[in-house]
């Protein structure tokens, strides 16, 4: 299947899944036939990014350092999922090791935005965003490090949901930045979104930063009745950057709001200027420790050289893509000694000041609205040489990852026939509900 309007779209897939996914349908056929009850995600075709463990396929991260790299175990939102039986179609790109926010970073192919093939799909999860979006998929699944769900979401006019820190296990997601990183998936609406949600949530003992909590379903959640809702307004998210089209878009949508009778207020968050900043230096930091594994000798490439250094210095440089060096040596450099209270103790302390003024901003209302990206979609190239640029596109999305709050993308309007995304940013559950 194929959205209208895909202009030589170059597909999403790195991997199929078709002997798998057809076991999987026929085994829903047989229960269907035989009167018995199945389970929401039963037979709907869906795609997982990959970097996320499938055990027995190909887990590569868009990377020739895991090109012939196969899973031996599942990860769990995995294991979930089949407990479910679910179908996959297959593994969807991205940018190498999630470090990217245009998807043409990966090693394999670059994937173009199902709207216009002549823009990207938004990164790092851009593959799974955009099956979505060209109707090759019902749903997918993503991994959001600084906004790698909810920015392609925004970019490619689907629904992208990044849960609460600890909410969805990583077990079994291969590790960019491990306080940052989060499963979310991609959906053309919400009740499918809450659908998904309640798939893969829960606590996972193997997991260390997986929350204890009760049984949810996050369908009651899907009411049409904002009545009496404090939505709240960040001054520093609608300021300098932010495209004036857009800017109106999110308006009209917020003018939407009132007229269901929700409450509009305006909220300062002072310290969402240091965000990004902060957050370029944190996320490379992890990176830098969670890629150093990657040596040629325990799994993945390797490069012989005329001694174990050299062995080191060959498959690294070989293996790895020009951002990841990039990332790698960014963080390398702010953990070194003589730069770790300049640089990464000072943007921890930063990260509080963030979750601070959440905290603060979230006590006033009851959820937050802001931009998902500061304008749509962006051409292939144009910013492939200028790494800032792109990092200057992760602005509204970075600072939830730093608060570890939950986040989604809703699809809001269009400009020059390019989708706009709206991001609602909610806060830590006080409370949990029981079925």
């Amino acid at each position: 299947m194929a959205a209208a309007g895909i202009n030589s779209y170059r597909p999403a897939a790195l991997s199929d899944n078709r002997g798998f996914a057809l076991e999987a349908a026929a085994l829903t056929d047989k229960k269907i036939a035989a009167g018995e009850a199945i389970a929401d995600l039963a037979g709907i075709p869906g795609a997982i990014k990959d970097n996320i463990c499938v055990k027995g396929q190909q887990v590569t991260c868009a990377s020739k350092m895991l090109a012939s790299y196969r899973s031996p175990y599942d990860a769990t939102v995995i294991e979930k999922l089949n407990a479910l039986d679910y179908v996959s179609l297959g593994k969807t790109n991205m940018d190498e090791f999630a470090m990217g926010s245009s998807t043409e970073n990966s090693a394999f192919q670059v994937t173009t935005n199902p709207w216009n093939a002549k823009y990207v799909p938004g990164g790092s999860s851009g593959g799974s965003a955009a099956a979505v979006a060209a109707g090759e998929v019902v749903w997918s699944l993503g991994s959001d490090t600084g906004g790698s769900v909810r920015q392609p979401a925004a970019y490619c006019g689907v629904v992208g949901l990044k849960p609460t820190y600890g909410l969805v296990s990583r077990y079994g997601l291969i590790a960019f930045a491990s306080s940052l990183d989060q499963i979310g998936c991609f959906t053309n609406d919400v009740e499918d979104c809450a659908v998904m949600l309640n798939a893969i949530a829960g606590y996972d003992k193997k997991d260390s930063t997986s929350v204890p909590q009760g049984a949810k379903d996050y369908k009651k959640a899907l009411v049409n009745d904002v009545k009496g809702m404090k939505i709240g307004i960040p001054e520093e998210f609608f300021g300098e950057g932010l495209d004036t089209e857009c800017r109106k878009i999110l308006d009209d949508a917020i003018e939407t709001y009132k007229k269901l009778g929700a409450q509009i207020i305006t909220v300062k968050m002072p310290n969402m200027k240091y965000g990004l900043a902060a957050y370029y230096i944190i996320a490379p930091a992890e990176a830098s420790s969670n890629l150093g594994r990657y040596d040629g000798v325990g799994f993945g490439m390797r490069v012989p050289g005329k001694d174990i250094v050299d062995m080191y210095c060959k498959t690294r440089s070989e293996g790895f893509g020009p951002e990841v060096k990039r990332r790698i040596l960014l963080g390398t450099y702010v953990l070194s000694a003589g730069y770790y209270d300049a640089y990464y103790l000072r943007a921890m302390k930063v990260r509080t000041l963030v979750r601070q003024d959440y905290d603060k901003a979230l006590s006033q209302c009851d959820i937050l609205l802001t931009p998902t990206a500061p304008d749509t979609a962006f051409e292939i190239g144009k910013n492939k040489e200028n790494p800032l640029s792109m990092y200057l596109g992760d602005v509204c999305t970075v600072t939830v990852n730093l608060a570890g709050l939950p986040g989604i993308s809703i699809p809001c309007g269009y400009k020059n026939g390019l989708p706009v995304g709206m991001q609602l940013i909610g806060s830590f559950p006080t409370g949990e509900v029981e079925i």
